[in-house]
């Protein structure tokens, strides 16, 4: 059976677990998220593989890139990821990795970004499953009326990234407009 590294990881928006496998993320998650047990058993059994709480570099990086996000020092993350679902969930991640840094987007966005406009509930359903949260960025997605919709991390959480997105969004435009 093959390994996921795992560790976890204190920060100002809560515990995380973070898992790689074969020198990817496989995993960055809220450590007490309700569906926890469910997301590690797709990922354990997708992987054929256990965890073991195993540090490597992978994961340093990702605690160092996690730590410039969250201080607005970086808007784009650089680590090799291993999705880990169906197809469609897949589908559905990749097209959320679209959805830009200090931007948001319905499920109904998400749903005509696969060509699927029927589909909004089983996207909002793939959305929930997501792994990789902050890299992919599940967050950014709200409800067609513009309200703050469910997340793994708990609405106060999803209101504080998108804060700090909007707030980092505006100083590189301000920035931009002063040269």
């Amino acid at each position: 059976m093959e390994k996921i590294n795992f560790q976890f990881y204190k920060t100002k928006i809560g515990e995380l677990i973070l898992g790689s496998s074969d020198n990817q993320l496989c995993l960055l998650d809220f450590r007490y998220r309700k569906m926890r047990s469910t997301v590690d058993k797709r990922i354990k059994k997708g992987l054929n593989a256990d965890y073991l709480e195993q540090d490597n570099e992978i994961l340093r990086e990702t605690r160092k890139q996690i730590n410039e996000y969250l201080n607005g020092d970086r808007k784009v993350f650089e680590i090799p990821t291993l999705l880990v679902g169906t197809n469609f969930q897949k589908q559905v991640w990749n097209a959320l990795i679209n959805v830009n840094y200090g931007t948001t987007a319905s499920y109904m966005d998400l749903a005509k970004e696969i060509n699927n406009p029927k589909a909004v509930r089983a996207v909002a359903s793939a959305n929930g499953a997501n792994s990789i949260g902050l890299i992919i960025p599940c967050h950014r997605i709200i409800g067609s009326n513009g309200e703050l919709v469910g997340y793994g991390g708990g609405l106060p959480v999803k209101k504080r990234l998108l804060k700090l997105e909007k707030e980092n969004s505006e100083q590189i435009i301000d920035y931009k407009l002063n040269l």
